[in-house]
């Protein structure tokens, strides 16, 4: 399975004009934290990704936004 997580986060960021460091505040976390989701590093724990889905206010279907392979 192939998700689009990290282009997502950075799609929805950008549409809100938030900086890395302004979503990562909002996610208590580091500027390093978002950065290292968009660029597919790391992905978001199920609770990040609630978060982050009610922040862009999208479901989680479309954040996960998964393909079969």
């Amino acid at each position: 399975m192939k998700t689009k997580i990290a282009e997502n986060i950075k799609f929805y960021r950008k549409q809100l004009g938030l900086t890395q460091g302004q979503l990562a505040e909002m996610l208590n976390g580091k500027k390093s934290l978002v950065s290292n989701y968009e660029n597919g590093y790391s992905t978001p724990d199920i609770y990040t990704l609630c978060r982050l889905a009610t922040i862009f206010d999208v479901t989680l279907d479309e954040l996960v936004e998964y393909e079969k392979d």
